[in-house]
């Protein structure tokens, strides 16, 4: 269904990125893989891409939250594979700092790897989709928009959710633009025993349907936003949770 469409996963070489552009490849897409560290993880990813999907995919080095870095990462995809024609924006640190006790660097760079980046992105890409009079631009939130305890990272993804029902206006018809919000993801959970060890038994008890998401099912729904099916869908926030979030007295 994406046969020969250009997309570009930022943040695309580990974890759900990866899932992501695993997912997007397995359509048919062309695959750019932003990374701003990992290059040799992206460079596996590759090649991995290739041999399990052929096609032509390559990495593509950038900080995200830097304009200059960006255009020249839009650049050397086009370059190397065409203009983008599928962006989602999956860069997104996270943090649980008090605001308090946050020091003005950790806020600089929660809120420009998670929000600014999606600006920046969407705006270098945006001109060359309106050219093609197609495009798809998937935004990577999270269920902690939702809820007042997850620091200046909830503030950011609240804020991703609101940019993407601003850009969908903005940038239709020709261009569709929706948010993806995960609550826990399964594999991930490790990770946010560092934050908290009750953290794993909690989520799970609270959500509904007694499991979290994994990172496979997520990219396969992005990759699903991409095609025809989601046509008449735009400046939606599908929340991807078990039903987390839902309110309870």
């Amino acid at each position: 269904m994406l046969r020969d469409k250009v997309a570009l996963v930022t943040a695309g070489s580990n974890k759900l990125g990866k899932a992501i552009a695993t997912a997007l490849a397995g359509r048919g897409a062309q695959v750019a893989v932003n990374h701003r560290d990992s290059g040799n993880d992206a460079r596996a990813l590759v090649a991995e891409l290739e041999r399990d999907h052929g096609g032509a995919h390559v990495a593509v080095p950038g900080d995200v939250s830097e304009r200059a870095q960006v255009e020249a990462m839009v650049a050397t995809v086009e370059e190397s594979l065409g203009p983008v024609q599928i962006l989602v924006n999956n860069a997104g640190p996270f943090s649980r700092t008090p605001f308090l006790e946050m020091e003005v660097e950790e806020w600089d760079r929660i809120v420009d790897s998670n929000l600014k980046a999606v600006y920046l992105c969407t705006r270098t890409v945006a001109p060359g989709m309106r050219d093609a009079g197609w495009g798809r631009v998937v935004n990577i939130s999270a269920v902690s928009a939702f809820v007042r305890n997850r620091s200046v990272y909830g503030l950011a993804k609240s804020a991703i959710n609101n940019l993407t029902e601003e850009l969908a206006l903005e940038l239709g018809p020709s261009i569709t633009v929706n948010s993806v919000a995960p609550g826990q993801i399964e594999e991930s959970l490790a990770e946010m025993a560092g934050f908290d060890p009750a953290w794993a038994k909690q989520v799970v008890d609270a959500t509904p349907l007694g499991r979290l998401v994994t990172r496979s099912e997520i990219g396969e729904l992005v990759a699903t936003m991409c095609t025809p099916v989601f046509d008449m869908i735009t400046g939606a926030v599908i929340t991807v949770d078990g039903g987390l979030r839902l309110p309870r007295f």
